[in-house]
């Protein structure tokens, strides 16, 4: 799948919007930027790794659209969610849009996973979105109006083998969208998440390089789906953008599946 940025400016019109989006630099993260860009957002782009997220932006540049922006931080740290709100504030002088997209999997038994490991997945995966909307709410107040989108997982609905620390941190993703969703709907904030399957990108790369069979392991893989194959980033990120749009003004509290009916 590989629809033009032209479908998307047709489709959302994000003009004087302003977004923050985790886990920018590649997968999910890069295609919703690339959505929110030609919708007319400016954006700013977070993640670990300096040298992704510049060759991201210069990817992203190429497009017409406003100007993207990148910050190296690691949301698994409390002071450096808050540092990427004051910089978007600084930058663009409000916010309009969350995308909590920054995650990391890694498949183990339960007596094998260290107190480490389990720290760097809940960390990252719940953690880090708690804390950037503890630090962005006061400017969505200040809006009265916003969008807040957690990238969760068919993890966050229901349990999958050898991914109880994942499935932790999801699962709390999921609830903590909810919870989050409540508190803030008088103030006109919309909060929902995302639920994908499986989908093709760089996490998933990552685990397949992990099984002793990659190939094998990624046949069973897709086998298990009801559509017969993968979600692309392009299908989640659409999603994103929707619920991040004024066509999804009466959705909040949700968790949207984009799996393939793997949760079915």
């Amino acid at each position: 799948m590989n629809l033009e940025p032209s479908f998307f400016k047709n489709q959302f019109n994000f003009s004087g919007k302003v977004a923050i989006i985790t886990g920018g630099s590649s997968g999910i993260g890069f295609e919703t930027a690339r959505i929110l860009l030609a919708g007319g957002a400016r954006v700013l782009l977070t993640g670990r790794d300096g040298i992704k997220g510049e060759k991201a932006v210069r990817e992203l540049e190429k497009q017409p659209g406003p100007k993207v922006n990148f910050l190296k931080a690691d949301v698994s740290k409390p002071d450096q969610c808050e540092k990427i709100v004051c910089s978007t504030i600084k930058l663009y002088g409000k916010i309009d849009i969350v995308i909590n997209n920054a995650g990391v999997f890694k498949a183990n038994p339960i007596e094998n996973v260290t107190e480490k490991e389990f720290d760097w997945i809940v960390d990252t995966n719940l953690k880090g979105a708690f804390f950037i909307c503890k630090y962005a709410v006061p400017f969505l107040k200040r809006n009265r109006a916003g969008a807040v989108i957690n990238v969760s997982s068919d993890a966050g609905l229901q349990g999958n083998k050898l991914s109880s620390a994942y499935c932790a941190s999801k699962g709390g993703l999921t609830l903590f969208t909810k919870a989050l969703a409540l508190d803030l709907a008088s103030f006109g904030i919309r909060v929902n998440c995302v639920c994908p399957g499986d989908i093709s990108t760089p996490m998933l790369d990552k685990d397949l390089e992990t099984r002793s069979d990659p190939k094998q392991y990624l046949n069973a893989l897709t086998e298990s789906y009801p559509v017969g194959r993968l979600g692309d980033p392009e299908e989640v990120a659409s999603v994103i953008c929707f619920l991040a749009s004024g066509a999804s003004d009466f959705v909040t509290g949700a968790a949207w599946s984009v799996d393939g009916g793997i949760t079915a």
